[in-house]
């Protein structure tokens, strides 16, 4: 297990409730060499007097080097909690939004304690979900993340798209790909703003008329 020392006084906007921690604000990190430089490794963040903050995805390639999990002490980073924010997040979505040819956010990263994970869903269960993984934490995730969304939302297809500016900037590798199913056609109907538009959700590129 890695662990995270932030500088004295730099605890205050963790504390305030801001999920990331830069690399400015850490005055030490201790553990394995491997654990510290994989990407995304779980890391108990404490304080400079070693109080308990949070538990937090940890990425040294990156100017935010943490981004929080949780604070709760007695809350693990483990696939039962990945399944928990997932389903979280889809039951109050999909209950907002029931339009099928409306491109709906079910995960909106930080929000929803899933910090760098976006998913848009369009078509209902028999539709598709596009995932962009922009942090460290949850690309480590991905497969629990997948799993937990093909259950929660019933929808057997799954797309990541990159976001090529985040996932460079966290050291990631650009992909897009089918994850589950198939991928989504180059063109779909898709209601903006009320109006029904063409769309490649694949990129979000609309097409002109």
């Amino acid at each position: 297990m890695l662990i995270i020392t932030i500088k004295q006084g730099k605890e205050q906007a963790l504390l305030s409730g801001d999920p990331w921690i830069y690399l400015s604000a850490i005055d030490k990190v201790e553990g394995k060499p491997m654990e510290r430089n994989k990407p995304g490794a779980t890391a108990v963040v404490q304080s400079s007097s070693r109080r308990f903050l949070a538990r937090a995805a940890y990425n040294a390639k990156s100017q935010i080097a943490a981004r929080v999990w949780t604070l709760r002490e007695d809350e693990p980073v483990d696939h039962a909690l990945i399944k928990r924010r997932v389903q979280a997040a889809v039951e109050r979505r999909l209950a907002a939004d029931a339009d099928p040819q409306a491109l709906v956010q079910l995960v909106d990263g930080e929000q929803g304690g899933l910090p760098g994970l976006l998913v848009h869903a369009y078509g209902g269960a028999s539709g598709y979900l596009v995932c962009q993984f922009n942090a460290a934490g949850v690309d480590l995730w991905k497969v629990a993340v997948v799993q937990a969304l093909l259950k929660a939302t019933g929808c057997p297809n799954v797309y990541e798209r990159s976001d090529e500016l985040l996932r460079k900037a966290e050291g990631l590798p650009i992909t897009r790909r089918v994850l589950a199913g198939e991928e989504p056609p180059q063109r779909l109907t898709v209601r903006e703003g009320g109006r029904l538009v063409p769309m490649d959700i694949r990129t979000g590129f609309i097409y002109p008329r």
